[in-house]
């Protein structure tokens, strides 16, 4: 009796904590209860060599089931680059989607993975700024999956990006581990690190960057904050769209 009792507060843990705290420039395969709503934003502040700009997403996630998210994400631009001046705007919109097609539990750990696909809409400008304002349409599919256990947490992502009318093709790869620095507890109450590698190939412009982000996050309860830092590690890419550094400012709130 003691064991199932333990078993079961147990797994009210790990879908209440383990199912905090999603990983800051990356993605994982965890979601939480059907019929659920999260509404998040994440904040870019990039720079390269060409200028400065800022992207500040809407991000609006519905859970329909257990297994599926759909998903809107309405971004605000502002931005001063070489050669494109300086402003506000709209930029690309996103519709994006995942399905949960394998789930394994045990004790204290769960390994998913989910199949997942953002549909950018060419509402911003042409400033080129990838996976922000590009002016064209483009379609993602990939696979993320993810380990979680009440110790740390793994993810991963390979996916391909398609754009039919422009040369934003690209193979794109990440890796994240995440590390609690609290015991878990409930209510939910975490501060998390994050190591993050981003792995870029523009097939059709023969550019590749690899970028790693060190991030730290503080979720309480239903709420959580983000902050993280990306640099490139490898950049095979013109000096003037190389990315110099990015920093993201976030927050997601459940219910």
């Amino acid at each position: 009796m003691k064991k199932i009792i333990f078993t079961t507060l147990l797994s009210l843990v790990l879908v209440k904590v383990l199912a905090q705290g999603p990983p800051i420039t990356a993605d994982k395969p965890i979601m939480l209860g059907g019929n659920s709503f999260t509404t998040k934003t994440l904040t870019e502040i990039r720079n390269n060599d060409r200028g400065t700009a800022v992207y500040v997403p809407l991000m609006l996630h519905y859970l329909p089931t257990s297994n599926s998210l759909v998903a809107l994400h309405i971004p605000y631009l502002s931005y001063e680059l070489d050669g494109a001046g300086s402003g506000s705007t709209l930029a690309d919109i996103k519709v994006q989607g995942k399905y949960q097609f394998f789930r394994k539990d045990g004790t204290g750990r769960t390994w998913r993975m989910v199949a997942k696909t953002i549909q950018t809409l060419p509402t911003g400008k042409e400033l080129d700024l990838l996976e922000l304002s590009t002016g064209e349409y483009q379609g993602y599919y990939g696979i993320v999956s993810g380990l979680e256990t009440l110790k740390y947490g793994i993810s991963t992502e390979i996916g391909y990006n398609w754009a039919p009318d422009g040369n934003q093709d690209e193979f794109r790869a990440k890796f994240g581990v995440g590390l609690p620095l609290l015991k878990p507890q409930y209510p939910n109450k975490q501060v998390n690190l994050y190591f993050e590698y981003t792995s870029s190939w523009l097939t059709d412009r023969d550019w590749y960057q690899l970028l790693y982000a060190q991030g730290i996050q503080y979720a309480l309860k239903m709420v959580t904050f983000d902050l993280a830092v990306q640099l490139p590690l490898i950049k095979d890419i013109p000096e003037n769209r190389a990315l110099n550094y990015s920093v993201f400012l976030g927050t997601r709130y459940t219910f």
